[in-house]
């Protein structure tokens, strides 16, 4: 891992029931994640993704493009365009810096009407034998 290296890109089909099911999971239970009426009488055309929901497909998308080893430290994100059923969010990530098994990983989501995420994520990846090696 060098800064520089780009992770892969994931795809995250935004379904009215990953929208519900990541409210409820967050105990969000304010009435645009999941009643179409409320929202579209609160300005939206539809229910829409919460943060704490977007927040953890950040993690889930660095963790797992970086491995098994891989534990978040600090995860700061700001939202953008709301994510709509029926829309797809395409997560990117670059490596911004790295200082020994610490890396800070600048993140960004993109779905059909703009960006939906922008954010750094500070992450240790411990390489396995790596340690005992220093050790020698």
């Amino acid at each position: 891992m060098r800064a520089g290296d780009e992770l892969a890109p994931l795809e995250v089909a935004v379904t009215r029931t990953l929208i519900i099911a990541g409210a409820l999971a967050s105990r969000d239970y304010q009435d645009v994640h999941h009643d179409p009426e409320a929202a579209r009488a609160k300005g939206s055309p539809d229910i829409f993704m919460n943060i704490l929901t977007t927040n953890g497909l950040v993690g889930r998308y660095v963790t797992d493009r970086l491995g098994p080893t891989a534990v978040l430290r600090r995860v700061a994100i700001r939202l953008g365009a709301p994510n709509h059923p029926g829309d797809t969010m395409v997560l990117r990530g670059t490596v911004e810096e790295v200082d020994g098994e610490t890396a800070v990983v600048r993140v960004s989501g993109e779905n059909g009407i703009g960006r939906h995420v922008t954010g750094t994520v500070t992450v240790t990846v411990t390489v396995p034998g790596a340690r005992e090696a220093e050790a020698e």
